[in-house]
């Protein structure tokens, strides 16, 4: 079963695709959205027989393919997220900023690359490395986001962005991005057994 774990993940996020394919408010987002899921997905398959992570980072990262998913379904903006802005009286759909937080939680990825291949002294430098990593993600990303929207110019453009009218989106975006790495290389330096020397 540990072995076939990742097979199954990457099953459920193909019939979850093309649910999702079928049933896109805007095809343009979609495609926009689905790409960055699908080369991550690309990438870990790719590198599967060379490195291969815990089923706990495959998990972390399967749930974050879960929600790009669906926020490439509806737009991140218009996902069916009500009961959480109603529960907290918030004025916007926060679904973006929990998806932002899974992206800091995918650090406990980056953590073991660098850990079990000896790129670091120790599992605290790990875990130091893939914090600035994912800060250092959530920046570019931010950056992605705004020349993507001021190149389509469009309402596709805006969707991507997410923004809501928020003006310290970006800002309370990569705050979620770190929360999730603080999270992340957290489980990772108490889940993961020490190398041997």
């Amino acid at each position: 079963m540990k072995q076939i774990f990742p097979v199954i993940l990457l099953a459920i996020l193909a019939v979850l695709t093309i649910i999702s394919r079928a049933n896109a408010y805007d095809i343009q987002v979609w495609w926009t959205e689905f790409l960055s899921m699908a080369g991550l997905v690309a990438l870990l398959a790719l590198t599967y027989q060379k490195f291969r992570f815990s089923n706990l980072s495959y998990f972390v990262l399967f749930l974050w393919c879960v929600l790009q998913i669906i926020g490439a379904q509806y737009t991140f903006e218009r996902v069916p997220f009500d009961f959480v802005t109603n529960l907290f009286g918030f004025e916007r759909n926060h679904y973006d900023r929990l998806a932002h937080f899974m992206v800091g939680c995918g650090v406990i990825a980056v953590c073991e690359l660098v850990y079990r291949n000896k790129w670091v002294s120790g599992k605290g430098m790990a875990a130091f490395f893939g914090i600035i990593f994912i800060m250092a993600l959530a920046n570019f990303w931010e950056l992605v986001e705004w020349i993507y929207a001021e190149v389509d110019g469009g309402s596709a453009g805006l969707a991507f962005l997410g923004s809501q009218g928020d003006i310290w989106d970006a800002q309370k975006d990569m705050l979620m991005d770190t929360l999730g790495a603080f999270l992340g290389s957290t489980l990772f330096y108490f889940t993961t057994p020490k190398r041997k020397k």
